[in-house]
């Protein structure tokens, strides 16, 4: 699903309590095991036999996995924000993993919006975003501050 065709929101359009849910993405082990050859190579993210002896007791996602799969979904169908999710700051938790299998999808709500008092075209809306696999249990909560851009003045 893809964000093209929706309408793009301007600070100045979004509202404290403002929701929006993303399409779908399904991990599969091969994913997990690429993504986590290249960026976090530790046993539980690439060999499901050792990970069985770690932490997870198991297979799981990298957590920067997990948020960049957020990011995607966020992005094609999650914030339909004008000039793009720009991110200035953030704290991120992972308090599930993911695992091989989890189809995965972002809910996302407006908790806070700023306008900035020097820069006149944007501001700032925090946003609290909640990766949530398909037995409702989330596995990333990311709040996050967002530079959004207000409509050109008439």
């Amino acid at each position: 699903m893809s964000n093209a065709a929706s309408p793009r929101l301007y600070l100045d359009e979004l509202h404290v309590g403002q929701q929006f849910k993303s399409a779908t993405h399904t991990i599969d082990e091969a994913q997990i095991k690429a993504f986590a050859a290249q960026f976090d190579p530790q046993p539980f993210h690439t060999d499901e036999e050792a990970a069985r002896d770690t932490f997870f007791k198991g297979l799981a996602a990298s957590g920067w996995h997990t948020a960049a799969i957020t990011m995607r979904l966020n992005v094609e169908s999650g914030l339909p924000l004008a000039g793009g999710i720009i991110g200035a700051g953030g704290e991120i938790n992972w308090p599930a993993p993911t695992r091989p299998g989890d189809t995965l999808h972002v809910e996302s709500e407006v908790i806070e919006i700023t306008p900035s008092r020097s820069k006149p075209d944007r501001g700032i809306a925090a946003i609290v975003s909640r990766t949530v696999n398909q037995r409702d249990e989330v596995v990333q909560i990311l709040k996050a501050k967002l530079v959004v851009l207000r409509k050109a003045a008439n």
